[in-house]
Order: structure tokens, then C-alpha cells, then sequence
């Protein structure tokens, strides 16, 4: 299989390739709070910011890539701004999940129930552990890694969670883009190479815990600072 340089952030799909991805990022957190039971009705700009933690500004301007502007003093229908975001960021469809490595991360990940009510139920799981094939997790049944293509395509898995250690994750990669998946969410460290048409997002826990240390350490040193004056 020919592979290219293609790592982390892989291309954005034609449906959103004009909007930048902050904005797309900040779109589904808008469309977060939409759905947290913001009333019928009409919402300012000013309340759904402020719902959101953004500027009120930057929050239009975000909007504006769905074409919506809202009317002028009496601000945005809750029903059409939320299909309209629904359908920019594909909430609207249902996307089975296929997640790999049932560990502890990956039994937690499968026994969380907010993913099935965003329309991304996990219906496959996988590994390579005899002890673990054949087990259910969640109300799912384990099946074998090297069953990859079976599995994901009996089930119209169209996305794929990669929850093993480092050493497995690029096998693991390889073997759901074999079996026609072509959006991947690694939570294992290290870089995968994969091909151009296959979008990956990786989640570093450790790089994350590690910007928030830097955070407190150079809270600490303020501190430290403002107790020498």
C-alpha cells in the first residue's frame, strides 16, 4: 500500500474546506450548547456567546460561514441555526464507530454513553488479546483485529478510535484503512503515516497534562513573585 508524509491533522472534507478549523471547533461547541435546551425560539448573538465563551463578535463571524446573520434585533431561530450546524459539521447522520484496544482507555471510551446520543455509537470493537476476543464490553461483543475488514464493513463503520499502546498503533492503522475506514482518532502516542485521503486527529493525554503543568508552574512563579514584593 503506497503511503505518503501525511500525519496528524490529514485534509478537511470538501463539505467544510472553506471554514478554518477553529471556526469549525467553535461551531461545535455552539451547536454543544444548542442542544444543552436553550429554549425554542430566537437567541441573541450576545446569549449564545456568552453560553459559549467566545465574543460576541467572533461568533457572528463564525456563523456567517453557515450564511446565517440572524434578523436584526431579534437575533437567531434556535431550530434553523441548529440544522444549519448540524448539517455543516454532518450531525445530522449517524457515523458507526470502530474502536480498537480494549484496555482500560479504550472500556472506558466504549462504556461512554455520550457518543451513541451524537450519533457516533461504537458498534465494533476490536484487539489482538486472546483473553479479551470474544468478550462483550458495553453491550458489544470483541472481535478479532485480523477481522477488521468483516467487521467494519458489516457494520458501515465509517470511523475508527485507535486506543492501543504505541507499538501497535501504526498495525492497527494500517488494518482499519484495509478494511475502507478513512477517518482514524489515535489516542496512542507517536506518528502515524497513513495515506492522503485518510483524515487523523490524535489525542495526546500526556501533551495535554503537560501544557497544564506549564500552566501551574507559571502560576507558581507568579505567585512566588508577587509574594517577594
Amino acid at each position: 500500500m503506497a503511503v505518503t508524509g501525511h500525519t496528524d491533522q490529514g485534509r478537511r472534507g470538501s463539505s467544510i474546506r472553506a471554514i478554518p478549523e477553529a471556526t469549525v471547533v467553535r461551531l461545535a461547541g455552539y451547536l454543544r450548547v444548542l442542544s444543552a435546551g436553550v429554549p425554542d425560539g430566537t437567541i441573541s448573538s450576545d446569549e449564545l456567546a456568552a453560553f459559549a465563551g467566545v465574543n460576541s463578535a467572533k461568533l457572528r463571524k463564525d456563523l456567517s460561514y453557515l450564511g446565517s446573520h440572524g434578523t436584526r434585533g431579534v437575533g437567531y431561530d434556535v431550530a434553523t441555526l441548529t440544522a444549519e450546524m448540524e448539517r455543516t459539521l454532518g450531525a445530522h447522520a449517524v457515523y458507526p464507530v470502530a474502536l480498537v484496544g480494549v484496555g482500560h482507555l479504550g472500556s472506558a471510551l466504549a462504556g461512554y454513553g455520550g457518543f451513541a446520543g451524537r450519533g457516533f455509537p461504537i458498534s465494533v470493537l476490536m484487539d489482538s488479546d486472546p483473553a479479551k476476543i470474544g468478550t462483550v464490553v458495553a453491550g458489544v461483543m470483541v472481535s478479532d483485529i485480523a477481522d477488521a475488514a468483516t467487521a467494519c464493513r458489516a457494520a458501515a463503520v465509517t470511523i475508527g478510535v485507535i486506543a492501543t499502546p504505541e507499538s501497535a498503533a501504526q498495525r492497527v492503522a494500517d488494518a482499519l484503512v484495509a478494511a475502507g475506514v478513512r477517518s482514524i482518532l489515535n489516542f496512542a502516542p507517536g506518528r502515524l503515516v497513513l495515506p492522503d485521503d485518510v483524515e487523523l486527529r490524535r489525542i495526546d493525554l500526556a501533551l495535554e497534562l503537560q501544557m497544564l503543568a506549564f500552566h501551574e508552574s507559571r502560576r507558581g512563579r507568579s505567585a512566588a513573585r508577587l509574594e517577594a514584593l
